[in-house]
């Protein structure tokens, strides 16, 4: 299969930083939806970002959680994914998201961030340099202060499932480490993130899957130390929730 784009990708609480070039002259994804916010940012060239009824052009766009979306690029372009549940993701979607899929920052005001990004996009630079500069953006964006935390037991469960992505989790194991049964745990769930359980396990796991690809992981080893039963199925969900196979792209 052919590579459409090469680059690093970064993981750290919360959050991940993808940084891609695009080896095609225009590349793009099917229409395609996560659950993290996106926030895109050309380096050099240039971006479309379309919803059914959107459509921008950058250079910033910030993606709401689970908004289906295409994206069509030339050249390099960054992209940092914030898990809507931590506190930076509810500001920025309180901040910027509360009416539309998508929203346009003015880039002048993220501008030495973005400066300090394009100056690390080198297969030299450590990782850590890479998480900082995503840590300052993730900052940047959610400058209005933070948003009220979710309910305690909620986060309870959030920090369970991180813990145990290497085993089956189920929402009755769930509900158990915080007291609740499981209807009032999905309820509850849901009310404060806005999907099932279910569905916010397996962003886990594949966000820990492209952590482990990232760091030189076969996708066999990555779906297996992730908890995807097999690869086809990583590739499955990798590709319904970035648009793209990851076999399509090369990470430094």
């Amino acid at each position: 299969m052919r590579i459409a784009g090469r680059g690093r990708i970064v993981v750290w609480e919360g959050a991940s930083l993808w940084v891609l070039a695009a080896l095609d002259e225009q590349s793009g994804t099917d229409f395609h939806a996560h659950h993290a916010i996106q926030i895109t940012i050309s380096l050099d060239g240039g971006f479309v970002i379309r919803t059914a009824d959107q459509c921008s052009a950058g250079p910033i766009t910030l993606v709401a959680a689970d908004a289906r979306h295409i994206f069509e690029a030339h050249g390099v372009a960054a992209f940092l994914f914030v898990e809507p549940e931590s506190t930076a993701g509810r500001a920025i979607a309180e901040q910027w998201l509360a009416r539309s899929s998508l929203a346009e920052p003015e880039p002048a005001t993220f501008a030495a961030v973005i400066s300090a990004l394009r100056a690390r996009f080198d297969g030299d630079c450590p990782s850590s340099e890479l998480v900082a500069v995503g840590r300052d953006l993730v900052a940047a964006i959610a400058d209005e202060g933070p948003a009220a935390p979710p309910d305690a037991r909620v986060q309870a469960m959030i920090d369970f499932t991180r813990s145990n992505l290497d085993r089956p989790i189920t929402l009755n194991a769930a509900a158990a480490s915080v007291f609740l049964s499981p209807s009032r745990a999905r309820h509850l769930f849901a009310a404060n993130t806005g999907l099932p359980f279910k569905t916010f396990v397996l962003w886990q796991r594949l966000e820990r899957a492209v952590e482990l690809y990232a760091m030189g992981r076969s996708l066999t080893e990555a779906a297996h130390e992730a908890g995807f039963a097999d690869s086809a199925h990583l590739s499955r969900t990798f590709r319904k929730t970035f648009g793209i196979p990851a076999s399509m792209l090369e990470l430094a």
